[in-house]
């Protein structure tokens, strides 16, 4: 990602805002810190699952659509299951043939929205997979607590799914 600077964004209005309807841009740049670290970690291979872990909360809102066809794919609860997440991604996946590209970081307070692609192959079956995504983080006190993914888990699904 590129400076924070690029993720706060004001938009101009024909009557000054007044003080209580500013922009939180204070706690928009400390929510665009804590996603930059956090893709900065992502996107580093040696980083483990626990050092990933790291930048969510002890609680954590994790939702994304659960399928039984998807290891890897279900609610998640807490730091150790984020960590877990991590190691079961890798473990059905193929090392260096995955991967996911920012589109677009939106930046509002608490809240941050990132929109792009992501892509792997998956192990037991040799399938690919590419879906579009969008995700939702809130952050709170450094950490992210809400982490929502919108993500073709059908695509995933039938890449997880021998045969045809």
């Amino acid at each position: 990602m590129t400076s924070t600077d690029a993720h706060v964004a004001t938009i101009a209005t024909a009557e000054a805002p007044d003080a209580s309807e500013a922009p939180d841009t204070a706690g928009a740049l400390d929510t665009a810190a804590v996603v930059d670290a956090y893709l900065a970690t992502v996107a580093d291979p040696a980083a483990t699952p626990e050092r990933i872990a790291a930048h969510y909360g002890e609680r954590v809102d994790w939702m994304c659509a659960d399928n039984p066809a998807v290891p890897w794919l279900r609610p998640r609860a807490t730091r150790d299951d984020v960590a877990a997440h991590w190691r079961e991604l890798r473990k059905h996946t193929v090392a260096g043939a995955g991967g996911a590209s920012v589109d677009a970081l939106v930046i509002s307070g608490p809240e941050a929205v990132l929109t792009g692609q992501l892509w792997g192959t998956v192990r037991a079956t040799g399938k690919s997979f590419r879906s579009p995504f969008a995700l939702r983080f809130t952050v709170e006190g450094g950490e992210i607590v809400r982490h929502h993914v919108y993500e073709d888990s059908l695509a995933i699904a039938a890449a997880c799914t021998p045969g045809e």
